[in-house]
C-alpha cells in the first residue's frame, strides 16, 4: 500500500510535474507510456503526489482537472471528454482512497475504462492512511502499483508478491 503521506511528500516536488506539458501523442512519438490518472478531486494533492511519481517512472500522467479543454463545470461534455482520454490513454490507473471510493465519477471510470481496456492496462495504486487502506476489492481483478522497498514504483499482477519495476513494465 502506497501512504498517503508519501504522496504528499511527493507532491511537494511537483514543481517538476506538468500534466499537460506534451500531448499524448508527443508522448507516444517519444516512446513514453501514458496514463489516465483516476482520482477524487478532493485529493487533488495526493493526485499529483502520485503523478509525480509516475513521471519519476517515465510516464506522461492526463489529470483531468489540468485539461484546458475540460469544460468548467461537468456535464454530458465532461464524459465524452473523459471516455477518450481514457480510451487514448496506454494505462488506466485508479488511486484508491476513502474519497475515491464515495466518489460519483471514480467508480464510473473504472467501470468504464474495464469495458474499454484491456485487463493489463487497469492498474489499482492502493493507499493507505491513519484510517484504514483502500482498493482492496479490486485487487483480485487487475493489477496494483506499489512503492517497493527501495523507493521505486513496482507493478504486480493480481495475487501476487513479486512484482516489476514500473518503468520496465509502461
Amino acid at each position: 500500500m502506497i501512504s498517503t503521506d508519501s504522496l504528499r511528500s511527493a507532491s511537494y516536488r511537483r514543481s517538476q510535474f506538468n500534466a499537460q506539458a506534451r500531448s499524448i501523442q508527443q508522448a507516444k512519438n517519444l516512446g513514453q507510456s501514458t496514463i489516465f490518472l483516476c482520482h477524487s478531486h478532493k485529493d487533488q494533492n495526493l493526485a499529483l503526489g502520485f503523478a509525480q511519481l509516475l513521471q519519476d517512472a517515465g510516464c506522461k500522467v492526463y489529470i483531468d482537472w489540468l485539461d484546458a479543454d475540460m469544460p468548467e463545470r461537468p456535464n454530458k461534455d465532461t464524459a465524452t471528454r473523459i471516455q477518450q482520454q481514457i480510451k487514448e490513454n496506454d494505462y488506466f490507473v485508479y488511486l484508491a482512497t476513502e474519497n475515491s471510493s464515495r466518489s460519483r465519477w471514480c467508480p464510473w471510470e473504472i467501470g468504464f475504462a474495464d469495458g474499454v481496456k484491456l485487463n493489463d492496462k487497469i492498474v489499482i495504486a492502493p493507499t493507505q492512511d491513519t484510517r484504514g487502506t483502500y482498493g482492496q476489492e479490486y485487487l483480485d481483478l487487475y493489477r496494483r502499483v506499489d512503492v517497493a522497498s527501495d523507493g521505486q514504483l513496482a507493478v504486480f499482477d493480481p495475487n501476487m508478491k513479486n512484482g516489476r519495476y514500473a518503468r520496465t513494465v509502461w
